[in-house]
């Protein structure tokens, strides 16, 4: 196939393929299981729990920073190249934290993680996908960041196995050895930066060029886009970095569903049941977003807040039954999912294809600025209010985020009509 019919195998489908191993081993290692590690690292180092955890807070420090120039980067230099070195250095930085022996080398560590998952966990698979498909990208959006939320299911029993018998030392050096010896070999044996590069075009570009220029949910219907020096003049550009930020300091809450749902007189136990049913919505919702957002990116928005908004409806009163609350977690988590899906099809939908790495890398600024301030800030509200009320601010920042999200909808279908008049 020469990229002229989208039946049959495509070569876009391998790059999928990559992107969902990238989000699965490494994203699922270093954040999904980033937790596992805390009390016996800290305990053998002789560091409090909080003080250890701040490597993480780095983490998102130095992604932030990374993302300000990441995107350029990736227009200008080889995804290939770039996602396979920083592979090799999550692999590397791995096994040499099983020789650490203070909690300032941590700390390096958390910094060396936040510039490579600029690149592995905000911008790759975005810009990849965008290059390589003109159709389905928000089903194989969902599937590839759902990929961290399957290897952190199946990745913390491993390492809480490893972590009990061979020690946390033996655990952080056996994943650096499995990112290495099977993630990084196939992302630069695998992975190509164009459809050109394997003498194809994206997927799905014969059938996009039969349909009309202009759609009334506003997505991009042409190769072309807005060019990244007249994006950051635009007002909704600036729109959608609030967006972002919301949606990530919304998802953050996710953090302290168990300890509400305990406050409220639940059972660890059922607490933990509710935090699942979360982590289930999370990894359905990834999916059938994507699958939404092909079809519409209005139905996409509407589906995430919408849904986003009823869980957090439920949590709250949650106490009448067990049930509401696992629904409401449930339901949560499909916003939750909205923050790596959602966002970067709005940011496809308002924009387009042209400079879309360099305009979604600063969207992503927000998201991971998002979780930082979010993560502690949610805790200091909670300590001065109650959980009830940080979750009734979080219905607001859904109402607040969905209502910019269709007004960038707006404004996008308001520009394209003009340039078709």
């Amino acid at each position: 196939m020469k990229g002229h019919k989208t039946i049959g195998f495509h070569y876009g489908y391998v790059i999928v393929g990559c992107c969902f191993l990238i989000m699965f081993v490494i994203v699922g290692l270093v954040m999904s299981c980033a937790g596992i590690f805390y009390k016996p690292v800290s305990e053998e180092l002789g560091v409090d729990v909080g003080k250890f955890g701040l490597y993480m807070s780095l983490n998102f420090l130095f992604s932030t920073l990374t993302l300000s120039f990441a995107g350029k980067l990736l227009e200008k230099y080889s995804a290939r190249v770039i996602l396979t070195l920083c592979s090799a250095m999550i692999a590397a930085t791995f096994m040499m934290m099983s020789l650490f022996s203070a909690v300032w080398q941590f700390y390096v560590a958390g910094a060396v993680f936040g510039i490579m998952l600029a690149f592995l966990l905000y911008l790759g698979f975005p810009t990849l996908l965008n290059r390589w498909f003109k159709t389905r990208m928000g089903v194989f959006i969902g599937i590839c960041s759902a990929g961290s939320g399957i290897g952190g299911v199946l990745f913390n029993p491993l390492a809480g196995f490893l972590i009990t018998e061979y020690g946390w030392r033996m655990t952080y050096l056996i994943f650096g050895i499995i990112i290495m010896v099977i993630v990084t070999p196939i992302l630069g044996l695998l992975l190509r930066d164009y459809p050109e590069d394997k003498g194809l075009k994206p997927y799905g570009e014969a059938e996009l060029s039969d349909t009309v220029s202009s759609r009334s949910d506003g997505k991009q219907s042409t190769g072309d886009g807005i060019e990244y020096a007249l994006a950051v003049r635009m007002p909704v550009f600036y729109g959608l970095i609030v967006f972002a930020f919301l949606m990530n300091a919304t998802a953050t809450l996710n953090v302290f569903v168990p300890t509400y749902m305990q406050e409220i007189r639940f059972s660890v136990e059922q607490a933990s049941f509710v935090a699942s049913a979360v982590m289930v919505g999370v990894t359905v919702g990834k999916v059938l977003l994507g699958m939404i957002n092909d079809r519409s990116t209005l139905y996409g928005i509407l589906t995430t807040i919408g849904l986003g908004i009823s869980g957090l409806v439920l949590l709250l009163t949650g106490h009448i039954g067990i049930t509401l609350s696992i629904i409401g977690g449930f339901l949560f988590g499909w916003a939750y999912a909205g923050v790596t899906v959602q966002t970067p099809m709005l940011v496809r939908s308002v924009f387009g294809n042209k400079n879309y790495a360099r305009i979604y890398s600063n969207v992503s600024m927000a998201i991971a600025i998002g979780g930082a301030i979010a993560a502690g800030g949610w805790g200091l509200l909670a300590d001065a209010t109650s959980y009830g009320f940080i979750f009734i601010v979080g219905i607001a920042f859904l109402v607040l985020s969905g209502s910019i999200g269709l007004f960038a909808l707006y404004i996008r279908r308001k520009n394209m009509r003009r340039q078709a008049a």
